[in-house]
């Protein structure tokens, strides 16, 4: 397994997960506590979730303020251009964002940690993503960032996603008010 922070964020992990492929197809474990923890991972994922979405579909910006969940991602099937940004008030790295290809061909994975935004979207005809978190989905904590904030410019591959309404009426992250974004704490991240 091979294990990396991202240049941009260093706290968004990207993991290269041992791949094993002969005659019959392939293997890999996907998640194994003890080896994640090592790389400060944590083990106290609480909920998986599966998603499955056409070409074109853009999810997100998402996050939760009172219950807030770090993520473990990757693709089962398909490609996504999945993307972090860092909402954290007081960060050094605040409205920074880091976007990573996934897809069932590579199994790369990354880690998004508490404090940051996520969203992806589907870049071949139709992806599975699934992901592992921190903690429940909380519907009356759940907030969001516009995807096309020009603060953010994020490179998204697709010019027009297809969007739900919710994702496509969130606000930038300058309209949101600092006491909807978590806090930065300098000792969690070093």
């Amino acid at each position: 397994m091979k294990v990396t922070s991202s240049p941009a964020l260093p706290e968004v992990i990207i993991i290269e997960p041992d791949v094993y492929r002969d005659e019959r197809g392939h293997f890999l474990e996907t998640y194994q506590a003890g080896r994640y923890f090592q790389y400060e991972i944590p083990s106290s994922f609480v909920q998986d979730n599966l998603s499955f979405s056409g070409r074109g579909v853009l999810r997100g910006l998402h996050y939760q303020i009172g219950k807030p969940q770090a993520k473990l991602v990757w693709v089962v099937q398909g490609e996504a251009f999945d993307v972090a940004v860092d909402i954290r008030r007081g960060s050094p790295t605040f409205g920074k964002w880091v976007g990573i290809t996934l897809s069932s061909e590579k199994y790369r994975q990354v880690y998004i940690p508490e404090g940051f935004a996520h969203g992806f979207c589907v870049t071949g005809e139709y992806v599975i993503l699934a992901y592992k978190c921190t903690d429940c989905y909380a519907p009356k904590e759940e907030r969001g960032i516009r995807w096309d904030d020009p603060s953010l410019a994020i490179e998204w591959p697709v010019a027009t996603p297809i969007l739900s309404d919710k994702d496509g009426a969130y606000p930038t992250l300058k309209e949101i008010p600092p006491e909807e974004l978590p806090a930065f704490n300098a000792r969690q991240s070093g």
